[in-house]
């Protein structure tokens, strides 16, 4: 699994724990929403303030 993070359009560097767990937070967030496929293959989420 691989996560990117963008703030204000800047990569933000992260390390391989810190990725694996944003991506599996994101992922038990969006899959235990009615709806959402097992088999996804792209979550995409903005945040706007």
């Amino acid at each position: 699994m691989k996560a990117r993070l963008f703030v204000d359009g800047i990569e933000i560097e992260m390390n391989p724990f810190v990725t694996m767990m944003i991506a599996k937070v994101i992922e038990a967030m969006a899959t235990s929403l009615k709806g959402v496929d097992e088999k996804w293959r792209h979550i995409e989420v903005e945040v706007i303030r």
